[in-house]
């Protein structure tokens, strides 16, 4: 106390003197002292004594550079700031996957972004669509000779085909990935002679790496080349795309509400993901494994404009994770493969059912975001 009663008063002091040029002034006590190394003095090198011998030569441990400022100037200098650090480079939104089997592409991109990329790339290139499927996640194109592709592309597909008079058509599959809001794109080709009708059917798994290889490197750069500008890319062509073909909430043998949601599973999960993304309440976790995204009603979706801004950071109050806990209200959206068919159910826990007004809020949600 006695140590603070003196600081106070010290400050009190300071503070009432008129005229503090003992305090900040050039000979204050508070004074700038960056330039008193231009009134230093030399000092002659240290020097060994005749009678020792050292182990290693004696360096100085700081050493003065030569080109220094010159002397006789005694101007202010200011020091300048240093040049901000360079930023790395984001890491790429895509990259390569190599296995022994065939190559394919990683996207850190939901598959209905990825889609109308993938898409944009082919025609780009003077493929025509034949086949069409968003709902799948899959397009194929027509059987068309090198020569009927843009030249960049004829020319580097003919150095990898078997026959470079030959035709060949094309298989694009996108899957979403392990992890959440990942795809992964993945090309087959099928070639035959020149003059033939033959309609061979797409591999299961690429079988062809020499073309699908070279497409695969190409859609690869120009995917980075396209996220490196920054541009937009239009989303319209990918609203139908993940879209079940029948959605319907119905009530199940015990009086529960289910979703049925008509598409495989993989197709589910990705549009179930996309529709809660879209909705009001925050998702805590996923379990792809298990079907499972884990929901807490009582929090808003993790989003920018659920965010607050400096003055809300600033002013507000912001939740303790005891708050947050206390008023919790989690749940788990559930998916399971039924024929041929997916449905969604909510939950409380595995062995317990939510209420029948949490599970209807919750699906119909789910149902209006899809699609």
């Amino acid at each position: 106390m006695k140590r603070l009663a003196g600081l106070s008063a010290l400050a009190v002091v300071i503070s009432s003197t008129s005229g503090c040029g003992w305090l900040w002034g050039d000979q204050g006590y508070f004074r700038d002292r960056g330039n008193d190394y231009l009134e230093a003095n030399q000092a002659p090198a240290m020097q060994v004594p005749p009678d020792l011998t050292l182990s290693k030569r004696l360096d100085p441990l700081l050493p003065i550079p030569r080109n220094v400022a010159d002397d006789t100037d005694k101007l202010n200098f200011e020091v300048p700031r240093p040049l901000p650090l360079q930023v790395a480079a984001a890491a790429s939104d895509y990259s390569l996957q190599r296995t022994g089997t065939g190559s394919w592409i990683l996207a850190q991109k939901t598959p209905a972004e990825v889609w109308p990329v993938a898409h944009q790339f082919f025609e780009d290139n003077g493929f025509r669509i034949a086949d069409d499927h968003p709902q799948t996640g899959e397009f194929s194109t027509t059987w068309q000779r090198f020569d009927e592709l843009s030249a960049g592309m004829a020319d580097r597909l003919r150095s990898s085909a078997s026959s470079a008079d030959g035709q060949a058509r094309v298989h694009v599959r996108i899957e979403p990935g392990v992890q959440r809001n990942t795809s992964e794109i993945y090309v087959s080709s099928v070639e035959r002679p020149a003059g033939s009708t033959a309609d061979t059917a797409f591999p299961a798994r690429s079988a062809n790496t020499g073309l699908d290889s070279v497409l695969v490197d190409q859609m690869l750069a120009n995917m980075t080349r396209e996220a490196e500008k920054g541009g937009s890319v239009s989303l319209l062509a990918a609203r139908d795309f993940d879209a079940p073909s029948r959605v319907s909430l119905v009530e199940d043998g015990n009086g529960s509400l289910v979703l049925n949601v008509g598409s495989d599973i993989d197709r589910a999960w990705s549009s179930v993901g996309r529709a809660l993304d879209k909705g009001q309440w925050r998702v805590e976790d996923i379990n792809r494994s298990l079907g499972l995204y884990y929901i807490n009603l009582a929090e808003k979706a993790d989003t920018p404009d659920n965010k607050p801004g400096f003055f809300g950071r600033l002013f507000g109050h912001e939740a303790s994770k005891e708050e947050i806990e206390a008023r919790a209200q989690r749940y788990q959206v559930r998916l399971s493969k039924v024929g041929d068919s997916v449905q969604v159910t909510v939950e409380k826990n595995i062995n317990t059912l939510a209420p029948a007004d949490i599970a209807r809020r919750v699906l119909s949600v789910i149902q209006d975001n899809l699609g």
